[in-house]
């Protein structure tokens, strides 16, 4: 059952130590790189957001299942039924799993919730299928369900993707490209969004001794074996951005982080640099980050996203919080996220008196008709981002009421409880539904 939860603060000042939990992005990618290994591969602080634990599962359960395959060589064996893996609403683990699949000999339906067979995934497959996999969609063309035959036979290694679309589908081919027979040949068109997610996964194949040329927009790995080694994964950015925006919003505020580094595999970190316009420094030292709160006046007024994408909302909305009229690009791909990203933020920043322009690739918040009330009620759509990112209004707004709080679980499941850590008052609110 959905709880909708209030949220307030009767201090305007954050302080404290809050200890994230290892970064999604980079665990979803070495728990892949780990069930390719065939166990020469060991992967350190998984973190407990919802979206690892069901890929963590699914690629334990395959694992165990080729033991037992293993053990039981020589016996005449029942001929297993098409299994269904329903990922929920993964959709990492959906790209992910879409070409791991691809290279094992089971059958197998890849499904998830209704947001999630919206969600298109024609890019990834037409790619899978020019390299040899045998891909049905079960239901609507370019969607999931997908029902994957394995039996793969490689084609060709030489394929091109679009660079201006999801960087999952790039690391999902990135992530076999050592286990492909012909290695792979990828030729990236137009300009590359997200770039750092690309990065990450190319150094994390790298710890694990895969090793990579990239040569203008073509990148090329070889067919190669994983080496014994342990990826260690670092505390998640994206969730520290949150910390960030609270301290944005803040009167005063000097937060600790645990655990992140300045010279981080994670593209959010950018975060540091981006927060240092809103009067926050970031100091690297007793094994993390020192977040200070300084006096200074905000002037930047453009915000390219495009390699950062996941921070979108949580700038955006502390930019409406403080009136500051700026412009953003890179936002491409917030349509066809957790939710259309863009839709929710005009929805939800419009019960401030804010608007988000839309004018081609750039858009604009006006914030001249701004307001603070006593109370707002923020819709979530099924999509954690939104739940955190609005949750520091509360330093603003006397009451926030939240919808679904458990939506964080997807990446941040302790998030409400940092919050009290650090003073924040949560109650479960005894309604229901918008307000």
């Amino acid at each position: 059952m959905e709880q909708n939860i209030i949220l307030s603060k009767k201090s305007k000042t954050a302080n404290g130590t809050v200890q994230l939990t290892g970064s999604k992005s980079e665990c979803n990618r070495a728990l892949v790189i780990e069930a390719l290994s065939n166990g020469k591969v060991k992967v350190e602080n998984i973190s407990d957001a919802a979206d690892t634990v069901t890929l963590a599962s699914i690629l334990k359960s395959k694992v165990e299942s080729q033991k037992s395959k293993v053990l039981t060589a020589g016996e005449s064996e029942i001929e297993n039924p098409i299994s269904e893996i329903n990922i929920g609403p993964a959709g990492t683990a959906m790209r992910f799993l879409t070409a791991y699949f691809t290279l094992q000999d089971d059958e197998v339906i890849l499904t998830g919730s209704e947001r999630m067979k919206q969600r298109p995934i024609g890019v990834l497959v037409d790619a899978l299928r020019q390299l040899g996999a045998h891909i049905e969609y079960e239901e609507k063309e370019g969607f999931p369900p997908l029902k994957l035959k394995g039996s793969f036979e490689q084609l060709t290694s030489k394929i091109s993707i679009k660079g201006n679309i999801s960087s999952q589908y790039i690391t999902a081919l990135l992530l076999i490209a050592a286990r492909l027979p012909l290695g792979l040949e990828l030729h990236i068109e137009g300009d590359l969004t997200s770039r750092p997610y690309v990065q990450m996964t190319l150094a994390m194949l790298e710890q694990a001794k895969i090793q990579h040329t990239w040569e203008g927009n073509v990148i090329t790995i070889s067919h190669q074996e994983f080496a014994t080694t342990i990826l260690p994964v670092e505390p998640d950015w994206s969730a520290a951005s949150y910390w960030y925006s609270i301290a944005a919003l803040a009167d005063e505020a000097e937060l600790f982080l645990p655990g992140l580094t300045q010279y981080s595999l994670q593209g959010d970190s950018v975060i540091t640099e981006i927060m240092a316009n809103f009067g926050i420094t970031s100091q690297f030292k007793d094994g993390g980050v020192h977040l200070l709160k300084e006096a200074k006046p905000l002037s930047r007024k453009i915000f390219d996203l495009k390699e950062c994408p996941d921070l979108a909302q949580t700038i955006i909305v502390v930019c409406a919080a403080l009136g500051h009229e700026a412009t953003f690009t890179g936002l491409e791909t917030l349509k066809i996220k957790e939710t259309d990203r863009v839709k929710a933020l005009q929805n939800e920043l419009a019960k401030i008196g804010v608007k988000l322009i839309e004018k081609g690739l750039l858009y604009k918040l006006d914030c001249s008709e701004k307001f603070i009330s006593e109370r707002v009620f923020i819709n979530t759509y099924e999509d954690h981002r939104m739940a955190m990112a609005f949750a520091p209004l509360a330093l603003l707004i006397p009451e926030v009421e939240i919808e679904d709080a458990k939506v964080v679980e997807k990446s941040y499941p302790a998030f409400w409880s940092d919050l009290e850590k650090v003073g924040f008052s949560i109650e479960a609110s005894p309604l229901k539904g918008e307000q």
